[in-house]
């Protein structure tokens, strides 16, 4: 037995769980936008909770999708080729957030600020919803033939467990975000989260729970996936008692810990298999029939080992730097910067 594929496929499986730790904060934010304050003010502190470390959490998101690439071509290429009209929104989302993050404040006028927040939120919304149902879908089938290539129309994938991950995100990414913004923020945004992540969190985190769930009676499970299974409800009743003690950290860790162990209660119930066929089993995408060559995976695993340690050091040390609370009182007042003929006037 080739232990390279079995590494990789915990390697990948661990980025894509960073990707939803990191990330999932970050469009929970942008969703708590539209919903959690009216107030302009503390709308821009939610938005500068995340400012500095954002765009560093989607390389996460790149580096799996990479990883899948390198390391298990069949199952990028029967994935993606399948799910390309959900990714593609995904890729708009992502955009349409990115920019909006970027332009909310070039203009000061109400139906600017209105318009982007509403692009910046929506577009958190999609992001987080196609990138669950994507996840779901390659835990729970798809229906390929023996070529890896999808057997039916453009929306073949449009099923009720491809919903079901979507919500799950959707739901994890609102109720992680509360726990950050309690962390992160002061003044109303942290007391708003606070209620939200003591009140109805747990409700967001009941997709996810039946995810897994779903995976490990699908598959079999193994002892180690119920394991995580277990770990995750734990993990999620402490941080919830935690959310209602007001005990911030720990409500923190808590509703982080149940997507830890419930994303790796999926991938573990999940292996070998990398993407199950709903036509025929034999059909199926594993470890073993989609894994590249040994010299790739090695020399891969060469480059990863070098480069990872340097990547992580560089993430954590600015999650350190800006580890401050955003308060109200940072938020300076709006200014104009006229042009030089006006000032002149």
């Amino acid at each position: 037995m080739e232990p390279l594929p079995i590494v990789w496929f915990i390697a990948i499986a661990v980025l894509w769980i960073g990707y939803l730790l990191l990330e999932g904060f970050d469009l929970g934010v942008g969703m708590h936008m539209l919903f959690s304050t009216r107030s302009e003010r503390d709308r821009r502190v939610m938005l500068n909770t995340i400012g500095p470390v954002w765009d560093g959490n989607e390389v996460w998101l790149i580096t799996a999708g990479a990883a899948m690439f390198a390391a298990f071509p069949a199952w990028y290429a029967s994935l993606f080729s399948t799910l390309y009209i959900p990714l593609t929104i995904a890729l708009v989302g992502l955009i349409v957030r990115a920019v909006g993050i970027e332009y909310r404040g070039k203009i000061h006028t109400e139906r600017w600020r209105t318009f982007w927040t509403w692009m910046i939120g929506l577009g958190s919304l999609i992001v987080a919803f196609c990138i669950g149902a994507a996840l779901a879908l390659t835990s729970t089938g798809l229906p390929i033939d023996a070529n890896g290539d999808r057997v039916g129309g453009p929306f073949v994938w449009l099923t009720v467990p491809a919903v079901l991950g979507g919500l799950a995100v959707v739901g994890f990414a609102l109720a992680h975000a509360a726990t950050f913004l309690g962390l992160k923020a002061d003044g109303v945004v942290r007391e708003r989260a606070g209620d939200f992540a003591a009140r109805w969190a747990p409700l967001c985190l009941v997709p996810a729970a039946v995810w897994a769930l779903w995976v490990q009676f699908t598959h079999g499970g193994s002892p180690l996936s119920w394991t995580f299974v277990v770990l995750a409800v734990v993990a999620a009743v402490l941080g919830w008692l935690a959310a209602r003690r007001r005990n911030e950290g720990y409500a923190f860790i808590g509703y982080a810990g149940f997507g830890l162990f419930g994303a790796a209660a999926i991938f573990a119930g999940l292996f070998p298999l990398l993407l199950p066929s709903t036509v025929d089993s034999a059909f199926d995408l594993t470890i073993w029939n989609a894994a590249n060559g040994p010299y790739t995976l090695g020399v891969m695993t060469v480059i990863a080992a070098v480069s990872l340690p340097v990547i992580l050091l560089y993430q954590a040390w600015s999650y350190w730097i800006f580890r401050k609370r955003v308060t109200p009182g940072m938020i300076p007042e709006v200014h104009i910067v006229l042009p030089a003929v006006l000032r002149a006037r």
